[in-house]
Order: structure tokens, then C-alpha cells, then sequence
């Protein structure tokens, strides 16, 4: 983590947005998630928008066809057991048809972003169909 760390950055306002977010949606009793970039000039991982989504629908429209993002989730559901939980993850969206470069770019900094972020699990979605069907995935973990 130390090379990632050196070459990726977060603003201290985005450090406080991130853990802000995180006590937050411990609390919540709605979807909640937040769309993050890499900024290509200055490698600095930012909040893609001042948005926090409601839907899993509203993300899958929020996310680019052919870009990379990440995506924190805190989505509330009813496992098999039947006890109510509130998964904290980190979508790594990757399109299949992005281009090697930002590619490179996100799976270099995938790490710092979910020590950061302080997220007990990464998943990785390709497409719409797979953010609006996360919450299924999140039910069998």
C-alpha cells in the first residue's frame, strides 16, 4: 500500500467526506451510496458528484458506459438467517469495454481506496445488471 499511497492522493476534505458517509449509513434505513473518480492530472480520488444514491437503479444510470468508478454502498438487507445487517462495500466498477489506461489506473489504486474508505468488502460489477443486482449478492454473503 505504501507505492499506492504515494502516487494516489485524498484531499483531508474527502478523507472527512468518506468517514462522514461511513457513520452515516450505519444509521440509515435506505440504500445509500456515493460515486467516486480519479481525477488523470493530479491522481487525486474525489467524490464524482455531491450525490448520495438512493437506488441501485440511480447508480447504474449515474455510472459511465465506458469509465471506471468506484462506488460505496451501504445497502440494508434481510439475510437467510433472517437478522437485518447493513453491508458497507466498495463497488469496483469496471465496463468491460473501458480502455487500458483507466483501467490500469483504478485497479492500481483499488486498495488505498478501500483501506481508506474503510469498507469490510470490494465487489466487482461490469455493467447496470450487475449494480442493480448487487443487493441479491449482499443477501449471500
Amino acid at each position: 500500500m505504501a507505492s499506492e499511497s504515494r502516487l494516489y492522493v485524498f484531499s483531508e476534505d474527502t478523507k472527512k467526506q468518506l468517514r462522514r458517509f461511513r457513520l452515516s449509513t450505519s444509521r440509515a434505513t435506505t440504500p445509500q451510496a456515493r460515486i467516486f473518480v480519479i481525477d488523470r492530472k493530479t491522481l487525486e480520488i474525489k467524490e464524482a458528484d455531491e450525490e448520495t444514491y438512493t437506488s441501485l437503479e440511480d447508480v447504474a444510470d449515474a455510472l459511465p458506459e465506458n469509465t471506471p468508478r468506484y462506488v460505496l454502498l451501504s445497502h440494508p438487507v434481510t439475510l437467510k438467517s433472517g437478522r437485518f445487517s447493513m453491508p458497507y462495500v466498495l463497488l469496483y466498477y469496471m465496463p468491460e469495454n473501458s480502455n487500458n489506461e483507466l483501467r490500469m489506473l483504478y485497479a492500481g489504486a483499488k486498495e488505498l481506496m478501500r483501506n481508506t474508505a474503510e469498507v469490510g468488502k470490494v465487489m466487482e460489477v461490469k455493467d447496470e445488471e450487475d449494480v442493480i443486482a448487487i443487493k441479491d449478492t449482499l443477501v449471500d454473503a
